[in-house]
């Protein structure tokens, strides 16, 4: 973690000087892994074990240690793309609370970011958000979407959509998922997976031949590699920014020696922007196992080692 503060900290005084001064659009989403404060308040297992008494000894310290990690590396995100991203849309956020605590005490408070974030029913008590600068975009409205199997609903994250207007007078709609995970089996949760990426492609299907929406902009951790079958119907209507970066061998985890493309970016087949994985070598460490490098997470089963994440963060860089 000290290479992390160090590195960052060397870039910031460059970095506010110039990055603002792109007209380009810069979108960003990462899965912050259990993103949760330091307080049990008795809303699943995951929030008792992230608490001072719970199994992962989860501190205030090692939380405000977390969220300057965060900070720094979406402010270092200038250094490589010439400015920080003017949307970021998270997944594995415990609630409002935590996205504050990250924008009004770090760094990023000298940025003008503003949070987006509803309350879902998952079972670990994680949510997606999103936040946007103010200065980049007028906020036009936000909602969530629960998918249903035969009429019940999937205690699963909402897909979150949120509509922001650019200076231009251009109407983007950004959706934002965290589809279910292989927990208990691939072949056992496809179901769930596909209920869910059915209602993103009617959303994004409805948003595209709406009058009202210029682009669509999806975007998430998807639990799946862009060879899965599930994404074929939205491949036919939005375009797959990761499709290239899976047959080349690149990804956003490591699972057994392995990179595997799970966070991705869909966007309108007309935008012209390009998707990157940031990798800083400040979010990596040696894989003794397997040999390579791999993203230096939080815990490392019950241990902790202070890392940010065992996903890699996305960005999307519009022209």
């Amino acid at each position: 973690m000290r290479r992390l503060a160090v590195g960052a900290v060397l870039l910031i005084h460059s970095i506010i000087s110039y990055s603002n001064t792109s007209d380009s659009l810069l979108v960003a989403f990462w899965n912050l892994e259990n993103f949760f404060d330091w307080t049990d308040t008795s809303t699943g297992q995951s929030d008792r074990d992230f608490s001072y008494s719970g199994n992962r000894r989860w501190t205030r310290n090692r939380f405000y240690i977390k969220c300057d990690a965060v900070a720094k590396t979406i402010i270092s995100m200038a250094d490589s793309y010439g400015r920080i991203p003017d949307v970021i849309g998270f997944a594995e956020i415990e609630n409002r609370g935590v996205l504050e605590k990250l924008i009004r005490s770090t760094l990023l408070r000298k940025y003008d970011y503003e949070i987006i974030h509803y309350d879902s029913s998952d079972r670990r008590g994680i949510d997606v958000a999103l936040i946007y600068r103010k200065s980049s975009f007028r906020y036009l409205g936000s909602r969530t979407f629960t998918p249903y199997d035969e009429g019940v609903p999937v205690r699963t994250r909402d897909i979150l959509l949120v509509s922001l207007e650019e200076s231009t007078g251009r109407r983007l709609e950004f959706l934002v998922n965290h589809h279910p995970s292989k927990y208990g089996g691939e072949k056992a949760s496809e179901k769930r997976r596909k209920i869910v990426m059915d209602k993103l492609v009617f959303l994004c299907d409805s948003l595209e031949n709406n009058s009202v929406s210029d682009a669509v902009i999806a975007m998430g951790d998807f639990n799946e590699t862009p060879d899965s079958d599930n994404f074929r119907p939205l491949d036919r209507i939005m375009f797959n920014h990761g499709e290239k970066k899976f047959r080349r061998g690149e990804g956003t985890i490591r699972y057994e020696g392995r990179w595997e493309l799970i966070d991705i970016f869909f966007t309108d087949y007309d935008l012209d922007c390009n998707m990157f994985i940031y990798k800083p070598y400040f979010l990596m460490t040696w894989d003794n196992v397997y040999a390579g490098y791999k993203p230096l997470r939080t815990y490392s089963g019950p241990r902790y080692i202070g890392g940010v994440s065992d996903h890699l963060p996305i960005v999307l860089m519009f022209d």
